[in-house]
């Protein structure tokens, strides 16, 4: 019996590692040293090569080895075995964290005090809001969104979320369907968007959804923040918006291109925040021994955790 990894571009060396300690007695093998397709019983994937996964033949589940899994889905010969995502802790933490800290610097003018630090400026005329005057709304009430909404919360900031169908979540206003986004969008002064991308997801958040945002908090202007999957944002238009006023700023983690293309105009944006989609880098380690527990339980007869809905995407 052995393990997939089919990560390219990824150093397979300390993945081989920890699965021999984890799961012993299972080779890990890569798509360029693959021999015999019938001894794979599980794969382990990011941006898998299209097609590969149809050609095993006793392939019993796939696990995606980040939150998203829409590059897994996009196979069109993908095989009818079930999908795991990656649920774990540290990732959810990672994921708060830079959602936190870029409300935080948003909030607190950070992209303004850098430009004074440069320029030498001893200023501090600014208006400084505090927490408990800005509403947020976090778009997606998955593992990723509720744990960032939480939060936020615990840290003052009026926090509202909304999901496609109705979900709950302890001391945030939470909105569901057409109506509910209408709502959560009209009382955004920042919208955080933790949605997986679909069919219905792909390019949300646009020049329409922008016009939809709060205008009267006290940031001066809405504020964008990204930290789900590229294929949610028009890029254009988010440039488009910043240069018009209609978003004051922006955080982005993640990109149509990735890597962004060099010529983009967001890496030079005065504001806008780019990071190169790390904002929930797992440690490996962790994600390594969510895989191998689920692998272990459901070779106890357990049922799979955290399994895709293909016909949802997620």
């Amino acid at each position: 019996m052995s393990l997939l990894f089919a990560a390219p571009g990824w150093d397979e060396g300390p993945w081989r590692n920890r699965f021999a300690a984890l799961l012993p007695g299972r080779a890990l093998v890569t798509p360029e040293k693959l021999v015999d397709r019938a001894a794979v019983r599980y794969a382990i994937v990011w941006r898998c090569p299209r097609g590969l996964l149809a050609e095993l033949p006793q392939l019993e589940a796939i696990f995606s080895l980040g939150a998203g899994v829409d590059a897994i889905l996009s196979d069109s010969n993908l095989p009818d075995v079930p999908i795991a995502r990656i649920v774990d802790p540290d990732l959810t933490a990672r994921m708060s964290e830079w959602v936190v800290l870029h409300c935080l610097m948003h909030l607190r003018q950070a992209r303004r005090y850098e430009r004074q630090q440069r320029e030498r400026i001893w200023a501090d005329d600014h208006d400084q809001p505090a927490a408990a005057d800005l509403r947020v709304g976090v778009l997606g009430l998955g593992e990723l969104g509720r744990d960032a909404a939480r939060k936020l919360a615990a840290l003052g900031f009026q926090v509202a979320a909304w999901s496609a169908s109705a979900k709950t979540a302890p001391g945030v206003a939470c909105f569901d369907g057409p109506a509910g986004l209408e709502a959560m969008l009209a009382r955004s002064d920042v919208l955080v968007a933790l949605l997986p991308l679909t069919a219905a997801t792909r390019g949300f958040l646009n020049a329409r959804l922008f016009a939809r945002l709060a205008r009267d908090g006290r940031l001066g202007g809405p504020i964008l923040i990204n930290a789900g999957r590229g294929g949610l944002q028009v890029e254009a238009d988010i440039v488009a918006a910043l240069d018009s006023g209609a978003l004051k700023g922006a955080s982005l983690d993640v990109f149509e291109t990735e890597p962004l293309p060099q010529d983009s105009p967001l890496w030079r944006h005065p504001a806008v925040f780019v990071t190169p989609h790390n904002a929930a880098i797992s440690h490996p380690d962790a994600v390594a021994r969510a895989i191998a527990a689920q692998i272990l339980a459901h070779e106890r007869g357990e049922p799979l955790r955290n399994v895709v809905d293909r016909s949802r995407g997620y």
